[in-house]
């Protein structure tokens, strides 16, 4: 049997999956070229700011409920008693960056100003247009997939959350100036996508697709019992074999269970999850977009994805409360601490706190993408979430003041080395020198993209801005 670097495997409705690299099937010249894998970026965003402390006339004092303290090494202790510590299994991973500041551009609102600048570092197209604002360039995920992803093709783009809202729902992916990209909505869809199949299709449709089909283990068994059989195949080139199609099948099994006959009888008044005001709902779609953004760099099919959560300022999910088991009022008016999209609403008592549980779901949530990406081996015995790296960030610092400063940024993988881990840190030129376009140039950097001179990218974003990356992240 001969077999390419990527041999496929025909599955679902005539689509290709690339099977991992398998160092034993490789030319000999080529083993160590092809060991070091390639890396990427997936971007988690999260909307109205984290429960960190802060003092205000009306609400008093807040106590610290996200960052570490003391910053430095990352240990249980330093993350005790903040949202942070869902992520401590992974803490020597991590990177925990403060003081990452935005430019206070004339958006208009700061919502706008956040989520619009957050993956751009530019201003608005036209200022103080406060829902109807539009970023004035391009995004850093597209431009990862427009030089970067195999024939160039777009990254992925992934929302989660009901439609439409505040800026109009998918927000923080744009091609240019004035020109946002549209996101891929139902996982399913996402899927039939990242894979090129069909998309689009009715549950009746979906249903008669996958009975009709096997699973891809079945459709190619007589294949894999001889790929498997290979005896210059390693244990690590076979575990790895095994974990890429049980990853597979979970994920068709996954996307099965959305398109259910009992799915829709428990869902048929309401919107479909990926739709829902539900926070659970939401947060479970998130996931599975999750599912889809890993099994898609670990084929190559991308380098970079972006899933956002909530419209603009995320106004209509109503996360739980765990303490409860309820459900809480919309997470912006949390945010706000009060029973409005403005000031001018009753304070919502202990909100600060019921933010912090927010922020440590978003936190399990990213823990579930990290566990992911843990669970594949690369060629050169490192892990998957080490070759690249993935970044929850938020578009605003903190919910009541809708702040632009130290706009929280945490960050998992090296980058194959490239990136500090296991810390927090503290980057300079904050408060009279606004440092996101470092960020997004230091993430941009890890990944591989270049500026014009050739070198590591250090222009990303605002012109006017001063270049450079975050040297303190380096590692």
């Amino acid at each position: 049997m001969k077999l390419s670097r990527r041999r496929v495997l025909q599955g679902l409705g005539g689509v290709v999956l690339h099977l991992p690299v398998l160092e034993g099937l490789l030319p000999r010249k080529a083993q160590a070229a092809e060991a070091g894998a390639l890396p990427y970026a997936i971007f988690l965003r999260q909307a109205d700011g984290v429960a960190t402390a802060q003092t205000t006339s009306e609400l008093g004092s807040e106590p610290e409920r996200f960052w570490p303290e003391p910053l430095g090494n990352l240990t249980t202790t330093t993350l005790a008693g903040k949202s942070l510590l869902e992520l401590a299994d992974h803490r020597a991973r991590l990177l925990v960056v403060r003081n990452v500041n935005m430019k206070d551009y004339n958006y208009g609102d700061g919502h706008a100003r956040g989520a619009l600048q957050c993956l751009t570092a530019r201003g608005p197209a036209v200022e103080g247009a406060g829902g109807n604002s539009e970023a004035s360039g391009e995004s850093l995920d597209h431009r990862i997939g427009r030089e970067l992803n195999p024939q160039k093709r777009d990254s992925l783009f992934l929302y989660a959350g009901r439609a439409g809202g505040w800026l109009g729902g998918p927000c923080i992916s744009h091609r240019g100036s004035a020109s946002r990209r549209a996101a891929l909505h139902d996982p399913w869809v996402a899927y039939q996508t990242m894979v090129g199949g069909p998309g689009g299709l009715t549950p009746e449709a979906r249903e008669q697709l996958l009975v009709r089909q096997k699973s891809l283990n079945d459709l190619v068994s007589g294949q894999l019992k001889a790929l498997q059989s290979r005896p210059e195949l390693s244990s690590t080139d076979r575990q790895r074999l095994d974990l890429h199609l049980s990853n597979v099948r979970d994920l068709e099994v996954a996307l099965s269970c959305r398109a259910r006959a009992d799915e829709e009888l428990r869902f048929q008044n309401e919107a479909p999850g990926y739709n829902s005001t539900d926070g659970d709902k939401v947060l479970a779609s998130v996931r599975l977009h999750m599912d889809i953004a890993v099994l898609a760099v670990a084929c190559g099919t991308t380098r970079s994805v972006a899933i956002q959560v909530g419209d603009g300022n995320d106004g209509s999910t109503r996360y739980r409360d765990p303490t409860t088991g309820q459900l809480m009022e919309n997470f912006h008016y949390i945010s706000h601490r009060r029973l409005s999209h403005d000031a001018q609403g009753s304070v919502i008592a202990g909100s600060d706190l019921l933010h912090s549980r927010v922020d440590a779901q978003f936190a399990q949530t990213f823990n579930y993408l990290l566990d992911r990406l843990a669970a594949y081996s690369m060629p050169d015995g490192k892990k998957l979430v080490d070759q690249g790296v993935s970044v929850w960030f938020n578009d605003l610092g903190n919910g009541p003041a809708h702040s632009a400063r130290n706009v929280p940024f945490i960050l998992a993988g090296s980058c194959n080395g490239y990136l500090k881990q296991g810390v927090a840190v503290t980057v300079a030129s904050g408060n009279s020198n606004p440092n996101l376009n470092r960020m997004l140039n230091t993430i941009g950097a890890a990944v591989g993209l270049k500026n014009a001179a050739g070198g590591p990218l250090d222009d990303f974003g605002d012109p006017a801005l001063p270049k450079g990356l975050l040297t303190e992240l380096l590692a």
